[in-house]
């Protein structure tokens, strides 16, 4: 197929690309609110502004059916037919077929899935064979790409790097994970982690900024466990490169990738001085649309 439409649904917006399949290249592209909590006759109101979206991407290609690749949150099944589990959210997304709906070829994949499936095809990642991606904002979130294929697991599971244990002796996050690292780095864990100081890691990172000792110490503390997390998980899967996402990188830049050179400097197992690459994602806002085009074409 020359073009193919790429979807990524967000629990906020739903924002979709019309791609050649040649070059990666995003023709046209939209986003819409995706409205999670109201139906129509029972089916979600995200699945009918996807097929609206899917219908005028189509129209503007003039090609006739297009192939869809569509990024969820959950765990997709593993044929790429829907997310079979994604509770507590997105009210009608488990179980949803959205090839019977769309009618048309569509493959469905997890949302961290596809982000890094988008830096392999476009972004920072682009060259790989072995990578894998932390995406830092809410929580942390992650995927796995090794020896050229995705690394799904038996159940769509594999990729959930957040979930990694880094204090068995801690209280446990939502996940059961004693000592996460998503506790550790994530956003929905600030205010406990800062005294209650702090709304946002952004807001902490505006009184790093200012040099705030308080600020400083919260920061490096977190900063100096991601480092440990990366390690080991460097150790675990070997990268050519590590990939760092998400709304906490974009707004650190400097503030994150310094210090965490700094860390990783004494934590990284470097055999032969063998420094594995750790960089900022680069496929922007659209990375989900592009990865899921790409889980479409090669069927990983």
């Amino acid at each position: 197929m020359k073009r193919a439409i790429g979807i990524d649904l967000g629990g906020t917006n739903i924002k979709a690309a019309l791609i050649e399949t040649g070059t990666g290249e995003a023709v046209a592209t939209l986003s819409m609110p995706t409205r999670d909590g109201e139906f129509i006759d029972g089916v979600p109101q995200f699945a009918y502004t996807v097929r609206g979206i899917v219908q005028r991407l189509e129209a503007e290609a003039g090609e006739g059916e297009l192939g869809v690749g569509l990024s969820a949150p959950g765990l997709a099944d593993p044929n790429g037919s829907c997310i079979r589990w994604m509770p507590g959210r997105m009210s009608g997304l488990e179980g949803f077929r959205w090839a019977d709906f769309l009618s048309r070829e569509t493959r469905v994949l997890n949302d961290a899935h596809a982000a890094l499936l988008g830096e392999v095809w476009i972004g920072a990642a682009k060259g790989c064979q072995d990578a894998f991606m932390l995406t830092l904002g809410t929580g942390v979130g992650g995927a796995v790409f090794s020896g050229g294929r995705l690394l799904k697991g038996k159940i769509g599971r594999a990729g959930h790097l957040g979930h990694i244990s880094l204090d068995a002796d801690a209280p446990s996050d939502d996940f059961k994970t004693p000592g996460s690292l998503e506790d550790a780095m994530g956003n929905q864990t600030i205010e406990q982690r800062g005294g209650c100081r702090y709304p946002t890691t952004l807001a902490l990172l505006e009184e790093v900024a200012k040099g705030d000792v308080d600020a400083i110490n919260v920061w490096m503390r977190s900063v100096h466990r991601l480092a440990a997390g990366i390690a080991s998980l460097i150790n675990v899967l070997d990268p050519e490169k590590v990939i760092i996402g998400g709304g906490i990188a974009t707004g650190a830049g400097r503030q994150l990738f310094d210090p965490l050179t700094s860390f990783l400097d004494q934590f990284e197992w470097r055999p032969g001085g063998h420094q594995v690459q750790v960089v900022p994602a680069l496929a922007g806002d659209l990375a989900g649309c592009f990865g899921a085009v790409w889980n479409l074409l090669n069927e990983s």
